[in-house]
């Protein structure tokens, strides 16, 4: 038998980084779940107590506080940590993986388990390069294995996250490493693969957002969809052109230094604890909610605004947090939107409202990020179906092209050159 000995080495390799990313962040994705539950009874309780309140007002400053004695040391550590990967596979940013690993892990926790409007996603993604990262200066590997390591601990953090293997690889070749060779995607899926049993062992089959819907979108409702897919590329140009625009916004607290910011949506998420507690944290239980029971369409669009907006002000505070799973219930809430719409001017059915959320997901990601295979399959794993595949490619390809004639950018891309633009 004739054995490739390095795709076997890369494999094994990946098999033991894999296994550790899925127990790092794992134990991050829980501890954030657990954190979330803690504090939404708290605002609840505190809307009663007014002494309560005040010992909340002053523990967020607290927090705020040690979250930034906690990252201002590694300012690396600060917002999604994707474009901080992206970096360092590109040899642009050189990173202490210990230093990344225990400061994001914590500090991470502690902001998104709040509620505020962040992902877990990009941390989950950093976390793993920064495992990776440890596994091969262990192993004292030299640099292209050691970039290797890096993106399998890239893919393995996002597929333990979501649940999403396949899209944890495709990921990582599409946006992150950019690059197809063997090794890279052979390295990733494994590892990929590994978190995810980890992952599944601790949370369950149960896909991240189990969406059930019974009636597939007959073709001859696909015009629809292009307006969609038109709606969410326009809509995805505007959040890129907002989110880079978050800095000006909090030069207008310059007097707080940068790594105390995250004391304004600290504060902020109080009042939205106490009175939209469902809306809480990355967006995966209100994705839920409005897929089994759509409200009207004030309520959406109220939502839309509210998530936008804070969504906007929780990341570009620079807390460790992320924007992949805002960026998907914003999408969600887009597609219900325009669902709504329709079927109020009957040309719609509402039985396939939940179609268009799930569509408008992977085409809202696809145009934000340029990455439409990612969005593809993500939403496909994630909602754990393949009745879909067709429409969903058709929203996320309209949505991309809308945003690339637009002139947008990767999102991912532009805010790993204001990373740079900062640091000079």
């Amino acid at each position: 038998m004739n054995i490739d000995r390095t795709r076997l080495n890369v494999v094994l390799r990946a098999i033991v980084v894999g296994l550790l990313v899925g127990i790092v962040v794992s134990a991050f994705r829980w501890a954030i779940g657990q954190l979330l539950e803690v504090w939404k009874v708290i605002y609840h309780t505190s809307a009663q107590n007014h002494w309560l309140m005040l010992v909340v007002i002053l523990g967020m400053v607290g927090l705020a506080w040690i979250i930034g004695k906690i990252t201002g040391p590694n300012p690396n550590v600060m917002g999604s940590g994707i474009p901080q990967v992206e970096g360092q596979l590109h040899g642009q940013i050189e990173m202490n993986a210990w230093s990344v690993l225990w400061r994001k892990f914590v500090a991470g926790i502690l902001a998104i388990g709040t509620g505020t409007f962040l992902g877990r996603e990009g941390p989950s993604i950093q976390l793993g390069a920064a495992v990776g990262q440890l596994y091969a200066e262990k192993r004292h590997f030299k640099q292209q294995n050691r970039s290797l390591m890096i993106a399998t601990g890239a893919a393995a953090g996002l597929a333990a996250a979501f649940s999403a293997p396949i899209a944890g690889t495709m990921f990582v070749l599409e946006e992150i490493y950019r690059s197809f060779s063997v090794l890279v995607w052979l390295g990733a899926l494994t590892g990929a693969l590994t978190a995810d049993l980890v992952a599944q062992e601790i949370f369950g089959l149960t896909p991240v957002l189990a969406i059930h819907y019974t009636h597939v979108l007959p073709l001859h409702y696909y015009w629809i969809l292009v307006i969609l897919g038109l709606v969410l590329g326009l809509a995805g140009y505007c959040y890129q052109r907002v989110i880079l625009w978050m800095p000006r916004f909090y030069q207008l607290f310059s007097r707080i230094p940068r790594e105390f910011q995250g004391v304004v949506p600290l504060l902020l998420v109080i009042p939205v604890g106490i009175y939209f507690s469902n809306t809480l944290g990355g967006g995966a239980t209100l994705i839920q909610s409005v897929a089994k029971s759509v409200p009207g369409l004030g309520i959406l669009v109220g939502l839309l605004l509210l998530r936008f907006v804070f969504s906007m002000i929780s990341y570009g505070s620079g807390l460790p947090g992320g924007i992949f799973l805002p960026i998907l219930t914003l999408g969600a809430l887009i597609g219900a939107i325009v669902g709504m719409v329709f079927v109020k001017m009957g040309l719609l059915p509402n039985v396939y409202i939940p179609n268009l959320i799930i569509f408008a997901m992977a085409g809202y990601f696809a145009g934000i990020s340029k990455a439409p295979f990612t969005a593809i399959i993500l939403i496909t794993e994630m909602v754990g179906s393949l009745m879909h595949l067709l429409p969903l490619a058709l929203v996320a390809l309209v949505a991309y092209l809308v945003v690339d004639l637009l002139g947008g950018t990767p999102i991912y891309e532009s805010l790993l050159a204001r990373l740079q633009l900062t640091k000079r």
